[in-house]
């Protein structure tokens, strides 16, 4: 498989992953977190499928497409474990994260997501959704929609 039908796999399993949480959120309260915002697609489909509520958005740099800039208040800036303690702090609760930090080096990036998983797991609403490319520890995996390849993209639920 190509890198350009891998993205391409990524990106579906991502819009169709977004789609099937929204729905499942609905009854729940809590914010909605985007972690890395890269150019702000994934951002911009959140705002368009979860358009009512409060979407954080933490990375270490901020040069998303101009129509992608998070309002300032709702953009963390630095490193993850950082932002992630200060969004604890503040007493935020997600009722949907979305898991997207990446070095692009497997090893590097399954490391970060062992450890930032702890904090991920303290701001979730019970039964909220985190949905990620990297394995997660701590939340429960569940199957997500059948259209994305469990191998691909892994859906958790947290307690």
């Amino acid at each position: 498989m190509s890198r350009l039908e891998s993205m391409r796999r990524r990106l579906t399993a991502q819009i169709d992953g977004i789609n099937w949480a929204a729905d499942l959120i609905a009854p729940l309260q809590g914010d909605v977190l985007e972690m890395g915002l890269g150019n702000g697609r994934t951002y911009d489909h959140l705002r368009q499928e979860i358009p009512n509520r409060r979407i954080w958005v933490i990375d270490r740099v901020l040069k998303p497409h101009p129509s992608c800039i998070p309002p300032e208040q709702d953009f963390l800036l630095g490193e993850a474990e950082d932002m992630l303690k200060q969004l604890a702090g503040d007493g935020r609760r997600m009722a949907l994260a979305h898991y997207d930090f990446g070095y692009g080096v497997k090893e590097k990036d399954v490391e970060e997501g062992g450890r930032l998983s702890p904090l991920i797991a303290a701001l979730m609403v019970p039964g909220g959704l985190v949905l990620s490319q990297q394995p997660l520890v701590g939340l429960e995996q569940i199957k997500g929609p059948d259209t994305v390849d469990p191998e691909r993209y892994l859906f958790y639920r947290a307690g």
